[in-house]
């Protein structure tokens, strides 16, 4: 893999989740794109690449333009699994009647822990 590369989804998830371009991202985190480039490297978000541009979910992101606290573990815990980006996305913007919602909308509240209780103990 050259340094440069950077992992980057298949666009699994609705077309009504906002992306943001990673230029944005770096901006929103006060960071140069490289080091977004490194965090997509090490796993920490995902990356989508939808018509060409690779972009970010919103939903990653809490209201004041950080990355969502339990995100990181989210990715972690999944992956350790050996999940793909694609299921994880999947599984992230499926609805859950028990949440209620989607996973991704529960990591921004009170259900964040379990959340990622649920992603360990087998998310499918």
């Amino acid at each position: 893999m050259r340094v440069s590369a950077f992992p980057c989804s298949d666009d699994v998830v609705p077309e009504s989740v906002t992306l943001i371009p990673l230029p944005d991202v770096a901006e929103q985190l006060g960071m140069v794109v490289t080091r977004v480039h490194q965090m997509l490297r090490d796993h920490q978000i995902i990356a989508i690449r939808r018509g060409g541009v690779a972009g970010i979910p919103a939903d990653f992101f809490d209201e004041t333009g950080a990355v969502v606290k339990p995100l990181t573990g989210l990715i972690t815990v999944m992956r350790d699994s050996k999940y793909t980006n694609e299921e994880i996305l999947r599984w992230m913007y499926t609805e859950d009647d028990s949440l209620p919602g989607r996973p991704v909308d529960a990591i921004h509240g009170p259900l964040a822990r379990e959340v990622v209780r649920r992603a360990a103990a087998e998310p499918f």
